[in-house]
């Protein structure tokens, strides 16, 4: 993450324990590992925000994957959804590269921060209502911190609800009930901003290997999130 201003709740999402039973099940995740990764340190730990703390675009994911974020401490690092993500933000002017590794890798984003509706992995990559409930609030904080956001790019239905979630409880006000579609728009106002909430499929592999969401799809969203928050800054 670019900058400090986010940096205090990042440290105070990564200490976060809230969910014992989560932390319990990365830390177990981090112990016994995927055969393919035995070598590796896993992060084993929550996953804070990835990229640049001064975006006009916020993107909520769903959770980290257990041997994706939560081995590389990266959101959207070292798995198939993040291959999807990273290209298309590539594509669309928000990253300085296509590939994503590690937190070593040298990726930077630029006017985009990325989040999720869930900073731990969940079991079966299914958290629970309340799971969800209690990490709610560090969204609403990004939400507010970040002075200059224009667009939230949510991914999946998840990723929708904990993004209405935080506007609102960050002070927005949605014009309209919001809905999950992927390409729908719904415009929030808040105190001193209007924000757009733009929805996607998620880039899971369910997703991506049955054709319910393409590389011009997603392309698609990130292009219309790039003209609603204005030119890539030079």
């Amino acid at each position: 993450m670019s900058g400090n201003k986010l940096t205090a709740l990042e440290r105070n999402i990564v200490a976060c324990r809230r969910c014992p039973e989560l932390r319990a099940y990365c830390a177990q995740i981090a112990r016994t590992r995927k055969r393919a990764y035995r070598d590796q340190t896993y992060w084993g730990k929550p996953v804070p925000a990835f990229g640049d703390d001064d975006a006009r675009v916020l993107i909520v994911g769903l959770a980290p994957g257990a041997h994706g974020s939560n081995r590389t401490g990266r959101m959207f690092t070292g798995d198939a959804s993040g291959v999807w993500l990273y290209r298309a933000l590539y594509r669309a002017g928000f990253a300085n590269q296509p590939d994503q590794r590690d937190r070593d890798d040298g990726l930077e984003l630029h006017d985009a921060l990325i989040s999720a509706a869930l900073r731990c992995a969940p079991p079966g990559n299914k958290p629970s209502p309340e799971q969800l409930r209690r990490c709610a609030p560090y969204l609403e904080s990004e939400v507010m911190q970040l002075t200059r956001l224009a667009v939230v790019v949510a991914l999946g239905a998840i990723g929708t609800r904990a993004a209405v979630g935080a506007l609102q409880g960050a002070g927005f006000r949605f014009a309209g009930v919001p809905r999950f579609a992927h390409g729908a728009e719904s415009t929030a106002i808040g105190p001193h901003a209007r924000v757009t909430l733009l929805s996607s499929y998620h880039p899971s592999r369910q997703n991506t290997n049955t054709g319910v969401l393409t590389e011009p799809m997603l392309d698609a969203i990130f292009a219309r999130a790039r003209a609603l928050a204005g030119a890539a800054p030079s």
